[in-house]
């Protein structure tokens, strides 16, 4: 008979026979899981990646000295992208007698891009969201410039040789700088009414930008067609160079999503591996069978590959129904996250996924099938004849290649794999090993103990091998699915560490030395707390070690830039709590010698520059020679004053300088900041509240993404353990029969099996607690750059989950094969 036509024929009888449904369950749990996986890590990656673009108002934003190209809009125009305009200069606004000097920020009609504009009616009032710019003759002005030039809304006033209706007080705009370089207040204004202000003329300092938002293969592509257009003075900004604190935070919920991905796949692949071992065991006396009616070895492979591939596909259809519909569940779930107007996912994470099944399938199966083509024929009469096993190599190199290939596809971040896949690796090796001496002392101590107790430490024994793989198999779940637990732990924390609820909320700048006194007395007459008040000086690095910083090579193209720029400098007796020590000494409180610099750890990466380097400033024409006594690394996201350079005390007396704070003011404390801007207009007050809420949006969405996923990497770590149960279920089902037969009551065999499974799972629950332990400090570290901290209850969760997961499955999986008739399994053993 053709083997084909004899796989389809009996295709029907494997489905009923009940060990392929397992196989076949394991394909579509992994299928469903990465599909499922797929789609909300893509959707969620989209969605945290567009908020992180708000602090660019578009996805891709170029910016230039010269007015904006047609060319340039023509391009993004051709590739399907929304574009809009924008131009920033300074310039003074006044309001009858009183002037003050603002940002004006000039946007097109389709400003933002991305993210929104909040307005207030009144100074320091409610905001709300407003779609759209401000229309022809009308301007939205930050409230700190209406303070100064003492207007509300509704007055009109004056920029450039145009009279302006002020109709709102512009409260936020998603890319708005909190850099000490703007001090002046913002005025948004509709960009058609500039060229009636006379401000643009020839030679006037402009910052020009073309905001570019849409697909994200579009704007790629937009931004490597426009490259030969671009001159060398324009610069091309997108998420990663926007803002840190949101692109750190976007960045680490991709990274969490790749790594469920990934993990899901491990759990995956255990899964299929144990279902794929039994249904190769099963069909041994099946071959057996055939051989004895004179089936060739070409015949027998032939007709398990065919019905294993249809196994596949009868998978992988199941399995995309699956995640298609866990899919919609989790994106309504999840709509506040999830914008409607993202484009689909299309078709690809079910075809990754599909694959990745067939290959795991393949990976894990094929070696099994391998070992069927040698099962004698003699098996028909002796169920012991065993056929030759395959070599171990042969049957592990082809697992980890399969393993190794998918999770690169899946992830492409090489560093990623070779921490999982080497730590996994590592852990499965231990555990076999704890299996195996298990295996040997149980033979040793089941004596002494009660009944239920003894069968169940000598099923463990007696089992031997298959003890060991099922201790690899629930140690290997447990372990990916704590390692998941304390890294979404770890990363949660970390991130509500990151913004603090009493972090601060203003930003003062450009107090003069004489004002602290007045300033201070307004505190403290509103009933706030004074808040601290840091010396800032404005310098240019000149020197380095001898050398100009004009001249010197650096190892990174922006310790240039750092090092010939204009720097911020600071003096202080005491380490801020926003910074460590790393490397060098901090100086004595009362240290009063040659002055001494600690710098920023990455600004010294990018420039080159070690302790005991010297550094010559010049500052208002004169030079200071400092040297570096330490580095430090700096938590930017404190929200407090920080700097790249700290001088010892002493080092700028007598050198002019202005001084900055920051504060957190709770709403009804705001309104001291009209009498503040009013009484001292040199001082620029910065409301970073917008900006904070904004990055808690990003995390907020991020954290619900993270969690959302877990759910599914906690199904496949169940497929799993599931997996291992019936591995063996066969075994105990001939030997509940046979016990029960010898007058066995059911009580005492199913305790017998729950002891062995809780032997079994307190054997994988602490060798799983210390693999997580290790892998999860390696992973926090080196891919999420978070602090790890050992926790001891580790350990007892992992024997808690270790005992009750293994014996949930356990019970579950095995109940049907303890209460099967015993005189109906004893007819077909």
């Amino acid at each position: 008979m053709n083997a084909i036509a004899f796989a389809l024929r009996s295709f029907g009888r494997e489905l009923r026979s009940g060990e392929v449904m397992v196989l076949l369950a394991a394909i579509a749990l992994a299928v469903g899981v990465l599909t499922a996986v797929g789609f909300l890590t893509d959707r969620i990656g989209k969605a945290v990646a567009r908020q992180a673009n708000e602090v660019l108002a578009a996805d891709l934003r170029l910016r230039s000295q010269v007015p904006i190209p047609d060319t340039w809009r023509t391009t993004a125009e051709e590739y399907g992208l929304q574009t809009a305009e924008t131009q920033t200069f300074p310039s003074v606004v006044f309001a009858g007698d009183l002037s003050a000097l603002a940002t004006i920020k000039a946007v097109s009609d389709n400003y933002p891009l991305r993210g929104a504009v909040r307005i207030s009616d009144t100074l320091f009032g409610e905001q709300r969201v407003v779609e759209g710019v401000p229309r022809r003759g009308e301007v939205w002005a930050d409230g700190a410039l209406l303070a100064r030039i003492d207007a509300d809304v509704g007055d009109e006033i004056m920029v450039g040789g145009s009279d302006m209706l002020v109709s709102a007080v512009l409260t936020y705009r998603p890319d708005q700088s909190i850099g000490f370089a703007s001090l002046a207040p913002s005025l948004l204004v509709n960009i058609a009414d500039i060229p009636a202000t006379g401000l643009i003329g020839e030679g006037s300092r402009v910052g020009y930008a073309l905001l570019v938002a849409g697909d994200d293969a579009a704007i790629s592509g937009f931004n490597e067609a426009i490259q030969d257009q671009l001159p060398d003075s324009v610069r091309a900004s997108n998420r990663e160079e926007s803002s840190e604190r949101a692109y750190n935070a976007a960045d680490r919920a991709q990274r969490f999503l790749s790594l469920t991905a990934v993990i899901s796949l491990l759990l995956s692949a255990v899964a299929v591996a144990m279902s794929a071992r039994r249904f190769a065991h099963r069909r041994m006396d099946t071959v057996a069978l055939m051989k004895s009616l004179g089936a060739t070895q070409g015949f027998v492979i032939t007709v398990a590959v065919l019905q294993l591939m249809m196994i596949g596909v009868l998978g992988v259809i199941a399995g995309s129904s699956i995640g298609f519909a866990a899919e919609e569940v989790l994106s309504w779930i999840l709509s506040d996250i999830i914008a409607a107007d993202l484009p689909d996912s299309g078709p690809m994470p079910v075809i990754l996924a599909s694959g990745s099944a067939l290959v795991l399938l393949v990976g894990f199966a094929l070696p099994a099938l391998l070992q069927l083509r040698n099962t004698p024929p003699l098996r028909v009469l002796r169920h012991d004849m065993m056929p030759p096993a395959p070599s171990r190599l042969l049957v592990t190199g082809l697992s980890l290649a399969a393993v190794a290939a998918l999770l690169y596809r899946s992830v492409g971040d090489a560093r990623m794999l070779v921490i999982l896949l080497g730590g996994i690796i590592v852990i499965a090796a231990a555990l076999y090993l704890v299996g195996r001496g298990l295996v040997a002392l149980m033979g040793r101590f089941r004596s002494g103990v009660g009944v239920a107790w003894r069968y169940g430490l000598a099923n463990v024994a007696r089992r031997g091998r298959s003890s060991a793989v099922q201790v690899v198999a629930f140690g290997l779940g447990l372990t990916v699915l704590l390692l998941l637990t304390i890294v979404r732990t770890d990363l949660l924390e970390g991130w509500r560490k990151t913004i603090d609820e009493d972090a601060p909320n203003h930003f003062m700048i450009n107090i003069q030395p004489h004002e602290l006194d007045s300033v201070a007395a307004i505190f403290d007459t509103a009933g706030v707390a004074t808040p601290e008040f840091v010396p800032l000086v404005r310098a240019r690095m000149s020197t380095i070690n001898g050398e100009s910083v004009k001249t010197r090579s650096y190892p990174d193209p922006g310790g240039s830039w750092l090092a010939n720029r204009e720097a911020n400098l600071s003096w202080t007796a005491t380490l801020s709590a926003s910074n460590e020590i790393v490397a060098g000494e901090w100086w004595p409180a009362d240290y009063a010698g040659p002055p001494l610099a600690s710098i920023e750890e990455e600004a010294a990466s990018d420039t080159g520059l070690a302790i005991g380097d010297r550094i010559v400033f010049v500052i208002a024409g004169r030079e200071l020679e400092v040297t570096i006594a330490s580095m430090r690394s700096i938590n930017w996201d404190s929200f407090k004053p920080n700097f790249f350079i700290v001088l010892s005390p002493g080092a700028l007396d007598d050198m002019p300088m202005t001084y900055i704070s920051s504060m957190r003011l709770e709403e009804e404390q705001q309104s001291m900041l009209i009498n503040l801007v009013r009484t001292h207009p040199s001082i620029s007050v910065i409301d970073i509240d917008a900006i904070l809420q904004q990055i808690r949006g990003i995390i907020e969405k991020a954290s619900l993404a993270v969690q959302a996923v877990f759910v599914f990497t906690l199904a496949a770590g169940v497929a799993v353990l599931f997996a291992a149960v019936q591995s063996t279920i066969d075994e105990r089902r001939f030997e509940s029969a046979l016990l029960r037969a010898l007058g066995a009551r059911k009580r005492t065999v199913f305790a017998g099996v729950m002891a062995e499974f809780a032997v079994l799972g307190i054997a994988a629950g602490l060798l799983a607690s210390a693999g997580a332990s290790i892998l999860a400090a390696i992973v926090a570290v080196q891919l999420f750059e978070l602090p790890y901290e050992f926790n001891p209850l580790l350990w007892l969760a992992g024997l808690v989950a270790g005992v009750l997961l293994v014996c949930v499955s356990g019970f579950v999986a095995a109940r049907g094969a303890i209460n099967a008739s015993p005189i109906e399994v004893l007819r077909t053993a």
